[in-house]
């Protein structure tokens, strides 16, 4: 661009040291007055000029004719008619004999002037817009007007070249012809400034060409109107200037509208290849390409069978889903493009890394001598990591979980490998290690779980699961006061499906949001229905998943329920779990929503989360639920006892209850009584039971006691 630019200024002063050159000499110049060589030259001249402007038209009639742009169409049907004027102007000039006796000398000035005045006009118009593209119809709408006003300019200068200087006088007539020439000179200088401003803005290669054709148009245009003329040399001198003009616009036209739209065209290409086969964020290949690469060592390795082992390691960053959510995605891309360098720097000979897409990279190492040697290279890996990572709002500690697959072994095809690979790094963020190798097992476990998710999504509707209860006891009374609900899944081909196995799938699916609903209305519909028989009402409990509490129309939901079963509210009573507290703000909005319904809340698996307890003092809540894993070595653990003890203190000065969860033994019901611990719920009183055996053991029995 910049030498485009010199070129642009060079071509300005070269004109304008030209210009006043002759004109210095135009004295000696005035004696070269040998008609046969200045109308030979003429002609050549004239011609070239014809030739150019022929060639500027075809450009437009011939050349990707399907891809017109408004400026080459435009362009192509201007320079047809100027192309057309320049031929007669040359060949009457110069004095060719059938024309000459037809058109003179002096007349065929007009036609210069007429297809100068139309190419400064026509330029200016073109270029000083900007481009487009224009369908093919308007090819032959623009080429059907330049004929129309072809013919109709040659027209009126047949029949007016005899009329107008008898109307005017000669006087006159060369008075305007005077004022058009100056108009045209002053249009090509108008051209020039259009193009040009505003000056800051980058102008391209072509425009610069084009800009150069307007001043050496304004530089033939000078020497056609030079008022020190010296003859017939003046005209040859502006049409040799003329001449350059034509070439320079040819040039300029042809990369504006054809050489710079294709090249776009390839870079738009090229761009979308590349995005095709990369990640946009980290610059890395992406999955596409890894496919691409595994496949080729999977074929070079069938063909050459002492090629050695090759590994490939999908690799995943731990919580990552942490630092998005806390810090946002910004920090999290920056997070990811960290990540990427770090690897990059370190791959090696044989070795590649790609972007998987998300939080996940793959490393392809090829033609390693061991299994051993593969592991040993991915645990040096990880150990890039032992260093924090620098973000904007401080340093971070970061942790990666690997899964690796080995070829030959783990895979016949890139599909496989990459698959088994997947499969290998999700089993390690379950098993909570850092590497893990494929096996076989892993995928029948994958398998097995993607079934047992189809298999939940239509238990509900197949109605497939039910609910047992739990009695919660008064430790002071022995009374049951209370049952909690818990949801059991009797799979039809399976039996009896552990909730520990189903609920994590209903918890990242989501389908734990209805199934949840499920329960609330089921046990709900059935304290009802036991307070309709007659039984004093107690009070149920029902878990809520963190999904089910963080739906902002909850506490809707749960009043429509209970206004539909006609249940009064204060015999439900709402379990969260202490890790559901992390979100302050949001748990105290939707705790008082749901308080403001009337229902009790408590806090399940009390003492395994990390609620604040300055939080936990101004949380509306009625209830701890200590945890079973305190109560159930609470005899044998000195720590536990204290926990208890202490939550159960704390507890009372809350002004909360406490119940406490997996009583099993006499001993550890005496300890609870000696805490003044409220509730007791465990296998020392009943294991979950149906709604039938519940009724049977636990509410006739309080209808005979208070009867």
């Amino acid at each position: 661009m910049r030498q485009e630019e010199k070129k642009t200024i060079r071509a300005a002063v070269l004109g304008a040291i030209l210009f006043l050159l002759i004109q210095i000499f135009h004295t000696s110049l005035k004696g070269v007055d040998d008609w046969d060589l200045l109308s030979a030259l003429y002609l050549i001249a004239g011609c070239c000029n014809v030739a150019f402007g022929f060639a500027i038209f075809a450009q437009g009639w011939l050349f990707f004719s399907n891809q017109l742009s408004r400026g080459r169409l435009y362009a192509s049907a201007l320079f047809l008619g100027v192309c057309v004027f320049d031929f007669i102007h040359t060949v009457s000039y110069v004095r060719i004999p059938w024309i000459s006796s037809f058109i003179s000398a002096d007349e065929s000035l007009w036609l210069l002037v007429t297809s100068r005045l139309a190419s400064a006009v026509g330029i200016l118009f073109i270029f000083s817009r900007e481009d487009g593209p224009v369908s093919a119809a308007a090819k032959g709408k623009a080429f059907k007007i330049s004929f129309l006003l072809i013919i109709l300019s040659l027209g009126v200068f047949i029949f007016g070249r005899s009329l107008i200087p008898q109307l005017i006088g000669e006087d006159w007539l060369n008075a305007l012809k005077r004022t058009l020439d100056l108009v045209v000179l002053f249009i090509y200088l108008i051209g020039v400034a259009l193009i040009v401003y505003p000056g800051k803005v980058e102008k391209s290669a072509s425009l610069l060409i084009i800009i150069r054709s307007l001043i050496f148009f304004s530089l033939g245009q000078a020497f056609c109107m030079n008022p020190l003329s010296i003859g017939e040399l003046d005209h040859l001198f502006g049409m040799v200037c003329s001449g350059i003009a034509y070439y320079l616009l040819l040039t300029g036209v042809y990369r504006l509208t054809i050489e710079e739209p294709f090249h776009e065209k390839q870079q738009i290409e090229a761009r979308i290849n590349y995005l095709a086969y990369h990640d946009e964020l980290t610059g890395l290949p992406n999955r596409r390409c890894l496919m691409q690469r595994v496949e080729g060592m999977i074929q070079t390795s069938q063909k050459d069978t002492s090629k050695g082992f090759s590994a490939l390691i999908i690799m995943n960053i731990n919580h990552f889903k942490n630092i998005n959510d806390s810090l946002g995605h910004y920090a999290g891309d920056l997070l990811l493009q960290l990540v990427s360098r770090r690897i990059a720097v370190q791959v090696e000979r044989n070795e590649e890394l790609f972007s998987m897409g998300a939080d996940e990279f793959a490393f392809l190492m090829t033609d390693r001598s061991s299994l051993e040697g593969c592991l040993i290279r991915a645990r040096e890996l990880l150990g890039l990591f032992e260093s924090p990572v620098s973000l904007e709002s401080g340093e971070y500690h970061i942790s990666l979980s690997m899964g690796i697959s080995i070829y030959p072994g783990d895979g016949a095809t890139a599909e496989q490998m990459i698959q088994n690979a997947d499969t290998a790094v999700h089993n390690a963020k379950d098993q909570n290690v850092e590497i893990r190798r494929y096996t076989p097992a892993m995928q029948m476990k994958a398998k097995e779980r993607l079934k047992l998710e189809n298999d939940l999504r239509r238990a509900l509707e197949r109605g497939e699961f039910y609910l047992v209860y739990q009695p919660q006891v008064q430790l002071d009374t022995g009374e049951t006061v209370g049952m909690e609900a818990l949801l059991r899944w009797n799979h039809p081909k399976r039996g009896l499906v552990s909730p520990a196995d189903f609920i994590p799938i209903a918890e990242e699916s989501g389908l734990i949001v209805p199934i949840g609903e499920w329960v609330l209305r089921t046990a709900c519909l059935q304290n009802k229905a036991w307070q309709m028989k007659g039984y004093r009402p107690i009070c149920v409990s029902i878990n809520l998943s963190i999904r089910q509490f963080l739906q902002p129309n909850l506490a809707g939901k749960i009043g429509a329920i209970l206004d539909e079963i006609g249940l009064d509210p204060c015999y439900v009573d709402l379990e969260i779990t202490e890790s559901m507290t992390l979100d302050k703000e949001t748990t105290f909005e939707q705790l008082n929503r749901l308080k403001e319904l009337g229902v009790f809340i408590s806090i399940d698996d009390f003492g395994t989360g990390y609620s604040s307890l300055h939080y936990l003092k101004d949380m509306p809540i009625d209830r701890l639920k200590i945890d079973r894993s305190f109560v159930s070595d609470v005899l044998e653990d000195s720590n536990n006892a204290a926990i208890v003890s202490t939550i159960t203190s704390m507890a009372h000065h809350l002004k909360l209850k406490v119940t406490a969860e997996g009583v099993e033994n006499v001993e550890q019901l005496e300890f609870l009584r000696q805490q003044h611990c409220h509730e007791a719920q465990g296998f020392l009183f009943s294991k979950p039971i149906q709604a039938a055996e519940f009724e049977l053991s636990f509410l006739k029995p309080l209808l005979r006691l208070h009867s």
